[in-house]
């Protein structure tokens, strides 16, 4: 509840209430971290043996880079460092503000494949091990196939217009193509998005028809389908790391088999990464927590209805999780 409405429930003027609130009623003022707060926040206390790294938009689409402490789960302790901007080496300098002895202490770091977070984790905590976040990799094989289907929707539309032109200046009616399902082929491609992210399992009886008929009209697409699904599969059910490093070794055979240019970039992109990714199969941590956390920042910031004052906002954010 926002201190206009407790003013408004107690029959107080709520802006008067609210800035008595921030002023004196809070402990803003005293606040030992309020001359830096909207550069760079530091809990050295909440430091812990396994942690997140990840950005996140506050407001405006100004990014800070937020270091979580696993351990914490989420509620009082899980903040440890809230940095403004991803540029690694002003973050860097404000965690080595960390004694060394705490940062050598960090056992993993799960981080997503962005070069500037590697670079601000090896070098803020040298002992650390550092896994990629599978949902990041997972999620380049889901972008590769909407890619494809999106490709196939344009030449669709495209097809669509030539031919309504051709019928204008034939002055005949034009009447589209309707599928077996009731789609046209325009609208069997915008319509087949959601399903070619989940699993055939999870298909509702319309996603699966329609996915039969997109798989029969557009044999790319179900073979980017399966490779997508194929890569999920290693993650999901490989439970050792040699295992995982065979299944991905035939993974990129498939690839380089398929010829699609996308999913050759995905292939380059987990070879520059291998090590990292190979990482997950050691204790299988994602950066969930991370994603977690970002997510109650926005709740909060949702609450605040936005964030006009962005330190007492941080404010707020350090007294639940820090």
């Amino acid at each position: 509840m926002s201190c206009k409405t407790l003013g408004e429930l107690y029959g107080l003027d709520g802006k008067r209430f609210q800035e008595q609130y921030v002023s004196h009623l809070s402990g803003y003022k005293n606040w030992s971290q309020v001359s830096h707060a909207e550069d760079w926040l530091l809990f050295t206390e909440n430091i812990g043996e396994y942690l997140s790294i990840d950005e996140t938009s506050l407001s405006q689409g100004e990014l800070y880079t937020i270091l979580t402490n696993k351990a914490a789960k989420g509620s009082k302790g899980t903040l440890v460092a809230m940095i403004k901007g991803t540029e690694s080496e002003k973050i860097i300098e404000v965690l080595r503000q960390i004694p060394e002895s705490l940062r050598k202490k960090v056992k993993e770091v799960t981080l997503d494949l962005a070069p500037t977070m590697e670079k601000i984790a090896r070098r803020a905590f040298p002992k650390a091990k550092l896994v990629a976040d599978r949902f990041h990799v997972q999620q380049l094989a889901c972008d590769a196939v909407q890619e494809i289907r999106i490709q196939h929707r344009w030449q669709a539309m495209e097809e669509e217009n030539r031919q309504m032109q051709s019928a204008k200046e034939q002055k005949t009616p034009f009447t589209p193509q309707v599928l077996e399902n009731g789609d046209t082929l325009k609208q069997l491609l915008a319509r087949s998005r959601y399903l070619l992210y989940k699993k055939q399992h999870n298909w509702s009886e319309s996603q699966t028809h329609r996915a039969q008929i997109l798989f029969r009209l557009y044999p790319d697409i179900a073979e980017a389908y399966g490779l997508s699904r194929g890569l999920s599969d290693i993650f999901t059910h490989s439970k050792e790391r040699i295992v995982a490093f065979k299944k991905l070794a035939l993974w990129y055979n498939q690839i380089e088999k398929a010829s699609f240019d996308s999913f050759n970039t995905i292939a380059r992109t987990i070879q520059n990464h291998y090590e990292k990714i190979l990482n997950f199969f050691d204790r299988r941590s994602t950066n969930a927590s991370a994603e977690s956390f970002n997510a109650k920042v926005k709740a909060l910031r949702n609450q605040f209805r936005g964030v006009r004052n962005i330190t007492f906002f941080l404010f707020r954010l350090a007294k639940i999780y820090a």
